[in-house]
């Protein structure tokens, strides 16, 4: 029994390792060629190395009588990564079980009214586009044209009184790759005009392919906003042939670009600073984390970050961001009962895949994002945010 749970736990340290890696990969700032070969290697190791296993540890094969060699049968080699296998397992495997959604720990208890709009019904036509496309989309339990449509208060500390009620509708990951009609992400632009917010709001991902960039003004041109709306691109957009074509795009559409800079704006007599983080896709803003707590945010400007991903909290909190708004980790595309997600390109891993979260100064909404380039989506809709600012 010993040995069965051994062999087990190092399988399990064997694979989340893996994960671990791949979670990571995904957050780097390398070229996307790189990434990819990296990735596939991983995919090999990750199957090549527990068949290899089974058959040191089960030297006389099923027909021969099953017996464990471990760990005589194994070589040193093996050995040593079995080995490494259980040390990270309680490294990696503590931290993951704290961080599920379910102990909410971080979290924000932000509640949430939810509709669901099964996109191609609304729409009234097929919403797949490409052949692989309709076929993926029919895959069961597929979400991926279930729009949930999530109004909910978010408690902001810091925030200002006369900024009590803000509305701010969050996009991000649009992921227009051909595969998908742009009437999918007009279908969100619809509903956030609906309900009339102070700001518009897009935290990257945009484009994935060039011929995708004219869609941008069929879909945002006339995005309603009473008080602007401003864009940030991410890792995806830099697929296209020249990034600049998609902030041109953009800014055609009325939308105004804070990616890597900043922008000084008022409302109700309130001052708020609009920044941008594409980071480590693009360059970062230059401020001075002194700059974080040296007066009270109520003297001056309060500071919302447009961040691509979630991994830039760590800068937020250094220079005082009362609310960052983040996307680029689609929720991990997929969650398990309890367990909730697996895969999140994040430094984080899956902690911070999407929701609402606080580490003090700085309150975080991630947004699970409308689209992506893997078309599948299991217990993970795509989600358009309809967000309330409440002071506390």
């Amino acid at each position: 029994m010993l040995v069965w749970l051994l062999v087990t736990s190092a399988f399990v340290g064997h694979f989340a390792l893996h994960l671990a890696i791949y979670n990571r990969l995904n957050a780097t700032g390398l070229r996307r060629v790189t990434i990819k070969r990296i990735e596939k290697i991983f995919i090999a190791t990750c199957i090549i190395i527990p068949i290899f296993a089974i058959f040191q540890l089960i030297p006389e094969g099923i027909g021969g009588g099953v017996s464990i060699g471990f760990p005589g049968q194994l070589s040193w080699v093996a050995l040593a990564y079995a080995m490494l296998c259980l040390s990270v397992l309680p490294v990696l495997g503590i931290p993951w079980l704290l961080w599920r959604p379910v102990l909410a720990i971080e979290a924000i208890d932000a509640k949430r009214q939810v509709r669901v709009i099964c996109a191609e019904a609304a729409a009234g036509e097929s919403l797949a586009i490409s052949r692989k496309c309709r076929w993926q989309a029919k895959i069961p339990f597929n979400q991926i044209f279930q729009l949930s449509v999530e109004e909910f208060e978010l408690p902001v500390v810091g925030l200002p009184a006369s900024l009590d009620g803000l509305r701010i509708s969050h996009f991000s990951d649009l992921h227009l790759t051909g595969h998908v009609s742009p009437r999918f992400t007009r279908l969100a632009v619809e509903e956030s005009n609906r309900w009339q917010p102070d700001l518009g709001v897009l935290t990257g991902d945009l484009i994935d392919k060039q011929l995708c960039i004219a869609w941008l003004r069929e879909i945002f041109d006339d995005t309603a906003a009473k008080s602007g709306k401003y864009f940030i691109l991410g890792n995806h957009d830099t697929r296209v042939r020249n990034p600049i074509e998609v902030r041109d795009a953009m800014t055609m559409s009325g939308w105004v670009d804070v990616g890597g800079r900043s922008e000084i704006i008022t409302i109700n007599g309130a001052l708020i600073e609009v920044i941008g983080n594409e980071s480590p896709w693009f360059a970062a803003p230059q401020m001075d984390p002194l700059q974080k707590a040296t007066a009270p945010l109520k003297q001056s400007p309060f500071r919302i970050l447009l961040s691509h991903s979630p991994d830039q909290l760590t800068w937020a909190r250094q220079r005082g961001v009362g609310l960052m708004l983040a996307g680029h980790t689609h929720g991990g595309q997929g969650r398990l009962p309890l367990a909730g997600p697996l895969l999140s390109p994040s430094w984080h891993g899956s902690r911070y895949a999407s929701g609402d979260f606080y580490k003090a100064p700085t309150t975080m909404h991630v947004t699970r994002g409308l689209s992506g380039v893997h078309l599948l989506r299991l217990n993970c809709r795509p989600e358009l945010s309809l967000i309330t600012l409440r002071a506390v």
